[in-house]
């Protein structure tokens, strides 16, 4: 009996050492030599692939995806092009003039999707890439869910920024009951230059962006307008809080919410913005809440006129009915509520009544200016008074001298 095992375990034995050969083999007929990608930020994403098989590799396709906040698994896929051979060597560039650039710190995963002529096929396992600005030595700075990134000036410079931003998030929860919901990055550049050269697309004045699918925001400040850059911070910073606690795939906010918002949270309006909403009420140019909904003029007077608008019709909503109806009006547009509904919802009136309420107030705050404008009742009976006394006078003047000369 001992002696029939052991005839049947060699023999089990043997035929392994047969078949796993083939196995192998077969295993072995599509094969991944090499897998990889390089960043050359801010202009592209280089992945490479090696491949070699038995047969002609005939398809081969680079799936990836971003790492953001959406609402729904996706991804893109790209087919690449090369001539069918048993060993190929591919590449493919992710060209971000295309897609419009991606922030520093972004991560990208992606996988390869590989067949040959005897229809094998391959998939690699997902892997990550980042997408860093590593034209810089970065240090960073964490409190909380924000982190900071720099690479000039100290660490008191960098500790003066995150009180800067820690404060403002306080003012905002007091202000409106918004909270961050996932962590934010905020890279600090050391000028606005060096900012723009961090973009695909910039304008000539940027000198922040936030980007709130990506919980990032980039700034350019340097120690000598430190001042400007806590404002900028506050603002953009607001961007991504916003954006986070009422993103919805159904609508977005009016314009004149999002951006009165983060100009509320900067603190009082600067003297440009001030005089630009004086000279509107005085010459009755102001601009209608519908118009303010849509994203703002590219000409600068109107741009100024409209954020300064802005800041004063969350001023109102805010001083006249609270912080607990500012939350709400969040919560009703991050359902997927139109403008007028979640308005109509939460206070009443929709943006046509909001635009009449808000000229009475806009107007209380500077009756000067307005009484200026209307010639007020009271101003109009002065003149007419004055008038007549210096007509009464130059009419006496008159007949004195006349009264001389005839003697």
């Amino acid at each position: 009996m001992i002696k029939k095992i052991s005839l049947l375990a060699l023999a089990v034995c043997l035929l392994l050492a047969v078949l796993s050969p083939g196995l192998v083999q077969a295993q072995g007929e599509l094969t991944i030599v090499d897998s990889s990608a390089e960043a050359d930020f801010p202009f592209w994403l280089n992945f490479n692939l090696s491949a070699r098989s038995d047969v002609n590799i005939t398809d081969i396709r680079l799936c990836y995806a971003v790492e953001r906040i959406s609402f729904a698994q996706a991804f893109s896929e790209a087919y690449v092009e090369f001539v069918p051979d048993t060993t190929v060597d591919v590449s493919w560039t992710l060209n971000m003039v295309r897609i419009g650039g991606l922030p520093p710190g972004s991560s990208v995963e992606y996988w390869w999707k590989v067949e040959d002529a005897s229809g094998n096929k391959l998939e690699t396992a997902p892997a990550q890439v980042q997408f860093d600005d590593e034209r810089y030595s970065w240090s960073s700075l964490t409190e909380g869910e924000v982190t900071i990134y720099w690479y000039e000036g100290d660490d008191s410079f960098a500790q003066e920024l995150m009180e800067t931003t820690q404060q403002a998030l306080e003012r905002l929860a007091e202000d409106t009951g918004a909270e961050l919901e996932e962590p934010v990055k905020f890279y600090i550049y050391a000028t606005s230059d060096d900012l723009r050269g961090a973009m695909i697309y910039p304008q000539e004045w940027t000198g922040g962006v936030a980007y709130p699918r990506y919980g990032v925001m980039a700034i350019g400040i340097s120690s000598d307008n430190i001042d400007w850059g806590k404002r900028a911070i506050a603002h953009e910073l607001t961007h991504l809080v916003i954006h986070q606690m009422t993103l919805n795939p159904y609508n977005d906010l009016p314009t004149w919410l999002d951006e009165g918002l983060a100009m509320y949270n900067e603190g009082g309006l600067s003297s440009t913005f001030v005089a630009s909403l004086e000279r509107a009420v005085a010459e009755d140019g102001l601009i209608s809440v519908q118009s303010l909904s849509s994203p703002f003029s590219a000409y600068i007077e109107e741009a100024v006129l409209a954020y300064a608008q802005s800041y004063s019709l969350v001023e109102f909503l805010i001083t006249s009915y609270g912080q607990a109806e500012m939350l709400e009006l969040l919560n009703t547009f991050k359902g997927g509520s139109g403008y007028d509904a979640a308005l109509e919802a939460v206070y009443g009136f929709d943006m046509d009544g909001l635009d009449s309420l808000w000229r009475e107030y806009v107007t209380e705050q500077y009756p000067t200016l307005v009484e200026e404008r209307g010639m007020h009742p009271a101003l109009i009976i002065f003149l007419a008074a004055l008038a007549t006394w210096l007509l009464l006078a130059l009419c006496l003047a008159v007949d004195r001298w006349a009264g001389r000369r005839s003697r």
